[in-house]
Formats: structure tokens, sequence, C-alpha cells
């Protein structure tokens, strides 16, 4: 079965069939590969990737029993716990991210869902590392409507909640979240107004038929995540996953070209796993439509390629950290809370004014 070339380029299309997506990834890796630069090219610069940094702000003793996590109160990993960091150390790592060339700032907490006294925090989180001049991203685990209108309120552009894996794979991996409540809470995000950050793991011993029905929902999701992380698998001591076969470094490639295929306006993020990954594994998922990285020394809580070993791969391949205009420069922001301090100034001189015309 083949898709219409035209559709390919420039469709975001919710309806792809699973027989699609399965003809899409049987394709020769040539062709898939020149398939997906071509969509690539079409919507976004060939040689630009999207920069972020992730900080864990609240480490370890989750409740969740997610096979591949070190963070999971359900297994010994040896993780220290942590609590939640103080706002301070958050912006400090914000403001460093911002020096080393990243756009957006995301923070991580292992939680099941935040308890409203952590929000109060987590809202002034947001509106601090905003003022710093980077995107916000925040990784909470489930939140309700309620609770997705006050980080939206404060200021927080992406909510990051993945999937992870197919519907039919996924009680194999999680058992105390079920597939349709990450659903819902990206339901809820999605109308707060704030982006979506949503995809998946690969190389938890799943079929490829499952890698298929993961890129099905997401691409159900309408609109389609603005970011489309692909991960794969780290193995931890300590987790059930540990010792899982791994995933041919090809067919991860293949899974990344075929996301930007079914996505064409996404950013599909090379994410956790690139530390095992060679510079030529990190090409091909550049040239397979990947960009968008995270970059820094960690992943939460598993490594990341180093900032001067990943300056140095961009040099060599030619690439650039894309720029994003969503992105406050100092000038503007001081110019901005200025305006917005002319009008609070404005609005309490007319409330004299009508108390004084009452009178």
């Amino acid at each position: 079965m083949t898709v219409h070339h035209e559709q390919l380029l420039h469709a975001q299309r919710h309806d792809w069939t699973l027989d699609e997506i399965n003809a899409l990834f049987a394709l020769p890796f040539n062709d898939l590969l020149f398939q997906a630069q071509q969509v690539h090219r079409a919507h976004f610069d060939a040689n630009a990737v999207q920069v972020s940094t992730l900080l864990s702000i609240k480490t370890g003793a989750c409740p969740e029993d997610c096979k591949y996590c070190p963070q999971s109160g359900h297994y010994n990993t040896q993780l220290e716990k942590e609590k939640l960091l103080e706002i301070e150390k958050v912006v400090e790592q914000a403001k460093a991210a911002k020096e080393a060339g990243a756009s957006r700032f995301c923070m991580g907490a292992a939680w099941r869902s935040p308890r409203d006294k952590d929000l109060l925090l987590v809202e002034e989180m947001v509106r601090q590392v905003k003022a710093v001049g980077l995107e916000t991203c925040m990784t909470l685990g489930m939140v309700d409507g309620e609770q997705a209108s006050r980080l939206a309120t404060a200021g927080l552009d992406y909510y990051n909640h993945n999937l992870d894996t197919s519907p039919e794979f996924y009680g194999e991996i999680i058992t105390t979240r079920t597939y349709s409540d990450r659903l819902e809470t990206l339901s809820n995000v999605r109308d707060a107004g704030m982006k979506v950050c949503s995809g998946g793991i690969l190389g938890m011993g799943e079929d490829a038929k499952d890698r298929s029905a993961l890129l099905q929902q997401l691409a159900k999701l309408s609109p389609h995540p603005e970011s489309v992380p692909i991960n794969m698998l780290v193995k931890v001591p300590g987790t059930p996953l540990e010792n899982v076969e791994d995933l041919d470094p090809i067919e991860f490639i293949r899974a990344i070209a075929v996301a930007r295929i079914m996505m064409p306006q996404s950013h599909v993020r090379l994410s956790a796993g690139r530390e095992q990954m060679n510079e030529s594994t990190q090409a091909l998922a550049f040239l397979a439509g990947a960009n968008s990285i995270f970059y820094g020394d960690k992943l939460l809580t598993t490594g990341n390629p180093q900032v001067d070993r990943d300056r140095a791969l961009f040099t060599k391949l030619g690439l650039h950290p894309e720029k994003r205009e969503t992105c406050e420069s100092e000038d503007t922001q001081a110019a901005r809370l200025a305006q917005q301090a002319q009008q609070q100034v404005h609005a309490e001189r007319v409330a004299e004014l009508a108390v004084d015309a009452s009178v």
C-alpha cells in the first residue's frame, strides 16, 4: 500500500491505518529516508535542530511501576531520593542552559500527579524560567483540567506526557496507570491551551506492530503533538527491563523516519538513549528527520552526551541550533514587563477616579 506523494509532504493526517504505517516501515531503507527527507525539508530547515535541556526537579520514589524507570519506588536501582528543588537552583540551571545554547528548559518530577502545594512552587518555577528567556516544558505525571489550566496561566509552553508504547503492549510495561489516563492528561493539556510533547520508548521488547501502533496513536492526536520524543530504552540495573534484547539501530532509525512522515509539522526529538549511540547512528537519525535533542550531561537520571561532544557533532554535520521566535530576549521581556506595569498603574488610576466620581 502506498500513500500519495503530496499527502506525504503536506497533510497533517489523523486517519493513518496500520496497513499504511506498516508499508512505510517495509520500504527499502534508502527509499524511506528519501521520503522522510522530502517531508522534513518541506516544513523545516534541514540543518536546524531545536535544543532543549532537561532537569529533574524531584527525583525518585515515584508510585508508578513503569518497568523501564529507575525512579519507580517499586524497584531497587540505587537511585537516591531527592525532594523538590528550590526555585533558585532551578533558575540557576535554566540560566546555564540558555548560555549553553538551549532554547527550551524542561523540568521533570517523579510524581503520579502533583499535589496542590507542589503545584504552587512549580507555577513559580515556570514564571521565573520564562523570565530567563526560555520556553518552558514540564512533565509532572497526570494532570486534571484545573491543574492544566493553572500551569497554562503560569505561562507553561509545553507539557510532556508520553504514551510510551502501543495500547496492546502497554499492560506489559505499566499497570498503575491506564492508557486512557494518559490520553485524558493530553486532552486536558490541549484544552488548557498548552502545546503537547508526547512520544514513546522503543526497545522495551515490543514487536514491530507495536511501534506502528504507537505512531498511529500519536498521529491520531489532533493537532499532532508539537514535539514527539522517540526514546531508545536505557537499560537500568534493578529495573525489570535491564536484560531485554537490544533493538537494532536501523529499526530505531526507521521509526524516526516514519514518525517524520506521519507527523510532518512536529519536531521529532532524538531523546533518551543517545548516550549509547555512535555518531553515525545519530547522523542517520538527523537524516531521517529528527530535529530536536536534549542538550546537557543528564536526561533526568540517565546519561546524555556531553555538551562539548554535541557541539563537535553539530560542527561535523553542519547542524546549528534552531532559533525559537517564542523565546523572549531580555530586552523584549523588560519592555513587556514595563508595559504591564504601566497598564497596572493606569488601571489603578482608573479605579481611583471611579471611586472619586461616586462620592
